[in-house]
């Protein structure tokens, strides 16, 4: 008999909470885990000047916080606390003071102008039904179970997010702040579908206050490892897996890896055809990242910029909708849409007493070997001025050294792979249970499953019950 039931490869988020879930119906389960340490897209480390903490590379965390899965288990017992800001995001403006978006609708329509009523309609009945939408968007394909409500979401949700915002929206603020929440699907903002991610993220704002982890965003790996940990499982790191022979024997393998190298290491283990289609999933567009060391907090022109945890950098729709689709053909902005974090405003742990951290970046074609210091530090600057004075040290994260990071963020790409239309719901390839491989011991937990990227563990816990259902 084999010594595992499941052998899951990768200990990102998905891959551990594939590990979870197993464990919980009592099966043997290894984790294997080619870095030194766990974590995936969740470490964190002194990449500046020593006692500054700073995230590689996920760093607010609303799914987080709102997972299904991740609720359902005892985290704050090993470890996890969330630190709240008094606001999710802030949208500076030139000239004018910045957008807010607040948990209360109320609150954030104060900053909106002309489209305060606008944008509660908009969003009340969402985030009315915030649970039930959470519960039948984060998961594959299938009957909801609240048909009704989701087919209302997705009447809004499958049209460009330029169109959606012109419909709903009279006034450029109201249109740049849904610009910006709808910047994180990593597409241009033309495409359909687009406007899926950017209704999300705004009623996940006003469901709650964008959160960072108490201690760096590897707080949630740690807590995810210890409770597996307490249910039995194992883990190994350094351990890197070439082919399945390097594996012991076991039930079922779980790859928390990107398609390209799920295809790799399973060899003849899986149909030469199946192969191919998982080896032309696309990625899209890459990150290149810069972290810093501040010397005070970040003197934004609207200090209530400050209140956010999170920071949409990008002007007017016009200039965001130019950035995202620059970076999609292939080409780099001179004004980059940014997506700024600044941890330390809300976590005092980051940084040593009266300093801070910060980060931010843009999406850059894939692979780019581009230096966009000088754009997004000037694009920082220009909402808050003496920025560039504050600063100690910095680090540049480019698009390879993202992929020598982890391999999954295939040319830099952090999202775990394009959420176009040919791959929203098929990813990574059409089929009716997306984690199952022909093989029916193989299967795939990673981002490049439903429901795609973020911290929420959901794409390891569907893959689990793929597993089980065997």
């Amino acid at each position: 008999m084999p010594k595992y039931n499941a052998i899951v490869i990768g200990a990102g988020p998905n891959g551990l909470a594939a590990a979870i879930e197993l464990a919980r119906n009592n099966r043997n389960v290894l984790v294997v885990e080619a870095a030194s340490t766990i974590g995936g897209g969740t470490r964190t480390a002194e990449l500046t000047l020593p006692g500054f903490h700073h995230d590689y590379c996920s760093a607010v965390h609303p799914m987080g916080a709102l997972s299904p899965f991740f609720n359902q288990l005892p985290l704050a017992d090993f470890g996890l606390e969330w630190a709240y800001p008094q606001a999710s995001i802030a949208h500076p403006l030139d000239g004018e003071p910045a957008i807010l978006l607040y948990k209360s609708l109320e609150k954030t329509g104060k900053t909106l102008g002309e489209d305060r009523e606008k944008w509660t309609k908009a969003f009340q009945y969402f985030v009315n039904n915030g649970n039930a939408l959470l519960e039948d968007s984060l998961k594959p394909l299938g009957f909801p179970k609240h048909p009704f409500l989701l087919a209302r979401f997705g009447m809004n949700a499958m049209l460009p997010s330029t169109m959606l915002a012109k419909l709903k929206f009279k006034g450029h603020r109201a249109r740049a702040l849904f610009a910006g929440c709808a910047a994180h699907s990593v597409l241009p903002l033309d495409y359909s579908f687009t406007s899926a991610l950017g209704m999300m993220f705004a009623v996940t704002g006003h469901l709650i206050d964008w959160p960072v982890a108490k201690g760096g965003s590897t707080k949630i790996t740690e807590a995810l490892a210890g409770y597996f940990k307490h249910l039995g499982g194992e883990i190994q790191t350094d351990f890197r897996v070439n082919q399945l022979s390097d594996l012991p024997e076991a039930d079922a393998y779980v790859f928390d890896t990107d398609p390209h190298q799920l295809a790799t290491i399973a060899g003849d283990a899986l149909p030469e055809r199946y192969k191919k289609r998982l080896m032309q999933y696309r990625f899209g567009p890459g990150t290149f990242k810069l972290d810093w060391a501040l010397d005070g907090p970040i003197p934004w022109s609207d200090p209530r910029c400050l209140e956010a945890s999170t920071v949409h950098i990008g002007g007017r729709i016009e200039e965001i909708v130019t950035s995202e689709k620059m970076a999609w053909e292939g080409k780099h902005c001179d004004k980059p849409y940014l997506i700024l974090c600044q941890q330390s405003q809300f976590d005092s742990s980051r940084a040593p007493k009266g300093k801070h951290t910060g980060y931010a970046y843009c999406h850059v074609p894939n692979g780019s070997t581009v230096d966009r210091t000088v754009a997004i530090e000037n694009q920082v600057e220009r909402f808050a001025p003496g920025f560039k004075d504050l600063i100690l040290a910095r680090h540049k994260t480019f698009p390879s050294d993202y992929q020598r990071y982890n391999p999954n963020f295939n040319g830099g790409a952090v999202t775990g792979g394009a959420a176009n239309f040919s791959q929203l719901f098929t990813r990574p390839v059409a089929r009716l249970n997306p984690y199952k491989t022909p093989n029916s011991k193989l299967f795939i937990c990673s981002a490049s499953t439903p429901p795609g990227g973020g911290v929420h563990g959901m794409c390891g816990y569907w893959a689990a019950k793929a597993v089980l259902d065997q």
